[in-house]
């Protein structure tokens, strides 16, 4: 009874420590912004994600393939923070904490119920919690998906647990729950049926192993193989859940363009890579340096030596594994875990340009992790002062790591800091150079221009960075050469929506209008639900004086989505520039309705309720006008034309003067204080 009190407390304590070192590693993201790097997708510009968990945002979450994926669970994820927090990335960086210390926690509470093993079990989560390999599924908010399936994954685990404690239908159920759930944050859990069968083999040692291989008689044989055979068929519903969802993947990510097809990348490239992969993570798992975001895949510039060592490697750890498995059991359900759950990252199926990725370690170091926790206790089982030296290693490990994590974390401060950290530690990175020119864009745009020329040197062929060039150089007025480089673009990607977009809108600059039309057509053939593209083509038919047309699609942006500010705006302008102002006046409430701070709605309205008597009304919008953007010259000058009417004379001279203060050239405001002056 004291011996489990006992254990009691020190569960309770070694889980503080987890707790607080986390917290010592990750503290800092709190204070981080968000690092552009496929935020904008998940939050920054996803405006279904900023309006919370309204219905149609429910629907949207379940049936959109947006960012190439589907995973539902973790767009709620995301905009449940939205509603806690907004765009403030405090709340988002600390949610993907408070996941990584439940993660933590579950994994030591469950493989100590598993194995009875306290301490390898603590250390086990230790390496999970500060290893610098996780750092990106913590602190890169896009990766909410990564910590948010490994706690469904991990509670399916503890489930399991429970059914064979007590193999009910309501147990069995909860696993089947969880691993549904799982699988709609990230389909990386797709593995983890098979995993489930390695628990089976240890530490739960349900395939009667024993039987199998010390008695060779036909009929012990048979019951051996029946058994595994039953272990199987028991997760039965489990690989179909597995299936459906790997379906669904493969369905999103073909609809986004990231799957590579075997013309770009040869199968015998894909899989030298993934061999060389599975052995550079170990690598980096002992000796974390040089961590980056991105690593570019090296196609087929990968030395034979060393597809051929890695192979080695892995053939020499898997037959090691088995040799070994009768007497050391966990380390070849350890390798067998890191190898399996690498599976649909390693790069078979290639998506995305990198070769390898940090993120991608979050669940599958979890097999080296027990391979060192209960070997180190093996290897040290004969030493005179065994523990002495087992808690020495164990400390210095961790703290090393938990060091290196804390530097690593401080890369994620934001875009600037993040890509050019990973400059400096990659080669010939064309996609960081790409990135870190995004980065640099709001506030240099000259060191923008330089980082995407870095990037096209790299890899010319590389439509993104034309893409972002070209609208570099048109932030500089430099429009021809934006043409070029969004022509090169398309050239290379023919179904660059962005790009035809971004190039109708240079050519309408240059009063290209057919041209431009065309693109924008284009897009919307490419994408018929393309707002932008849609708004474009109507602003152009406005403009060669097709109002209905551009009504027309305007409205069917409506159908899409109502909640688009631009479409309402844009619908009241044109049926203002028709005489129909009460229509016009609904329109343009309605675009303020869905965004308080449209300064035109505001500026237009106003006009409009002048010209209908409206003064007291036109002047609210006027003065929210100058609270939104103070040096509004225009809404002082009609501020000023409301007291003029309202004989507010003085007053109104005020805001004349105001007016003239901000911009002493404007001449309306001049003449209306040259008028007043008669009055006062």
């Amino acid at each position: 009874m004291g011996s489990a009190k006992t254990d009691f407390r020190i569960v309770i304590l070694a889980s503080l420590c987890l707790i607080i070192v986390i917290l010592i590693s990750y503290q800092q993201v709190v204070s981080f912004d968000f690092v552009g790097y496929d935020d904008e997708l998940y939050v920054t510009k996803n405006l279904n994600v900023q309006k919370g968990l309204a219905s149609e945002n429910l629907k949207w979450a379940f049936t959109t393939f947006h960012a190439a994926n589907w995973h539902p669970f973790t767009w709620l994820s995301h905009m449940l923070d939205c509603e806690l927090f907004g765009l403030n990335p405090t709340g988002h960086h600390w949610t993907n904490v408070q996941f990584h210390i439940a993660n933590t926690l579950l994994l030591f509470f469950i493989l100590f119920k598993m194995t009875g093993a306290l301490w390898q079990s603590a250390f086990v989560a230790a390496l999970f919690a500060v290893h610098p390999l996780h750092v990106e599924s913590v602190a890169w908010i896009s990766e909410r998906k990564d910590v948010l399936s490994t706690f469904l994954g991990l509670l399916m685990m503890g489930a399991y647990y429970r059914y064979i404690k007590a193999p009910d239908f309501k147990n069995y159920l909860l696993i089947i729950i969880f691993l549904s759930i799982g699988l709609m944050c990230k389909p990386m859990l797709v593995t983890f049926p098979f995993v489930l069968l390695l628990l089976d083999f240890w530490p739960l040692k349900r395939f009667q192993y024993k039987n199998y291989y010390l008695i060779q008689s036909e009929r012990t044989t048979y019951y051996g193989f029946k058994g595994i055979f039953r272990l199987i068929l028991e997760k039965l519903p489990l690989f179909i859940l597995v299936a459906i969802s790997s379906g669904l993947t493969f369905l999103a990510q073909k609809s986004g363009g990231t799957l590579k097809a075997l013309e770009t990348l040869s199968l015998k490239t894909r899989i030298s890579n993934a061999f060389v992969s599975y052995v550079s993570y170990l690598l980096k798992t002992i000796w974390p340096s040089n961590l980056a975001v991105f690593y570019p895949h090296p196609e087929n510039t990968i030395p034979a030596w060393q597809i051929f060592g890695a192979t080695l490697v892995i053939a020499a750890a898997c037959f090691w594994a088995i040799r070994t498995s009768k007497k050391y059991p966990y380390i070849l359900v350890g390798l067998c875990w890191y190898l399996v759950t690498l599976v649909p990252v390693i790069g078979f199926v290639q998506v995305g340009g990198q070769a390898m990725a940090d993120r991608y370690t979050y669940i599958p170091l979890i097999g080296i992790f027990v391979i060192v926790a209960w070997g180190a206790v093996d290897f040290f089982q004969k030493w005179h002062y065994r523990k002495i030296y087992l808690y020495g290693c164990a400390l210095i490990i961790l703290l090393a790591f938990t060091a290196k994590t804390f530097f690593q974390v401080s890369y994620w401060k934001n875009g600037i800091v993040l890509f050019e950290h990973t400059v400096k530690v990659t080669e010939n990175n064309y996609k960081a150079q790409n990135n870190l020119g995004t980065a640099w864009g709001p506030v240099d745009i000259k060191r923008s221009i330089y980082h995407y020329k870095e990037a096209l040197r790299i890899k010319p062929d590389y439509a993104i960075a034309h893409y972002n060039l070209g609208n570099a150089l048109a932030k500089q007025g430099q429009t021809d050469k934006t043409i070029e480089h969004y022509l090169e673009a398309l050239r290379i990607q023919p179904n660059y929506v962005n790009a035809h977009n971004s190039l109708g809108m240079a050519l309408l600059e240059k009063k290209n209008y057919d041209k431009a039309m065309l693109h924008f057509t284009k897009a919307l053939k490419i994408n018929p639900k393309g707002i932008t593209a849609r708004n474009n083509l109507a602003n152009v038919l406005f403009i060669q004086g097709k109002s209905d047309e551009a009504i027309s699609h305007y409205n069917e942006i409506l159908k899409v989505n109502c909640e688009q500010a631009d479409a309402q705006y844009n619908i009241a302008y044109v049926l203002s520039t028709q005489g129909n102002l009460d229509k016009a006046v609904l329109h343009y409430k309605e675009a303020i309705r869905i965004n308080p701070e449209y300064e035109k709605a505001h500026y237009y309205l106003g006009n409009i309720l002048i010209k209908q008597g409206e003064l007291k009304e036109a002047f609210t919008h006027f003065a929210e006008l100058i609270k939104i953007n103070p040096d509004f010259v225009q809404a002082y000058n009609k501020i000023g034309l409301i007291l003029f009417k309202q004989r507010k004379f003085k007053k109104a001279k005020v805001f004349f003067s105001k007016a003239l203060q901000i911009d002493p050239n404007y001449t309306d405001a001049r003449n209306n204080l040259e008028i007043l002056k008669q009055f006062l």
